[in-house]
């Protein structure tokens, strides 16, 4: 299990824009702990998106850090967030299942009572 923090995309847009002081401290209070910042691929693309282009810049920072970890979007990791999505009646958004698995992955760890099982376990019976 990995220790530290997952971003989802309001967290990216947050941070790159500077709209949210508190995205900024999070980011730089984990790049002094040593903590790590997954970012899961699917929120990085919609904050491209949604993020001027004068933003772009702080952004590629954030990837640029060396405790920034990419979460991609893989073909077991898509088959986890396609089970959590089925767990919820099959509708949600991507982004955010692929959120929350990644968090079974990382800081939350598989143990949370927060996380869908199918983010932690084999296929569900």
């Amino acid at each position: 299990m990995i220790g530290g923090r997952i971003l989802d995309t309001s967290a990216l847009e947050h941070f790159a824009t500077g709209r949210s002081v508190y995205a900024r401290a999070l980011v730089w209070a984990a790049v002094e702990q040593g903590d790590v910042l997954v970012v899961p691929s699917t929120a990085l693309a919609q904050a491209w998106a949604r993020i001027p282009a004068d933003a772009h810049s702080v952004l590629e920072v954030l990837l640029g850090l060396p405790n920034t970890v990419i979460e991609i979007l893989t073909v077991p990791t898509a088959r986890e967030v396609g089970l959590t999505l089925a767990a919820v009646g099959g509708r949600g958004e991507l982004t955010a299942a692929h959120v929350v698995c990644g968090a079974g992955d990382s800081a939350a760890g598989p143990s949370s009572p927060l996380i869908p099982t199918p983010c932690v376990s084999s296929p569900l019976t």
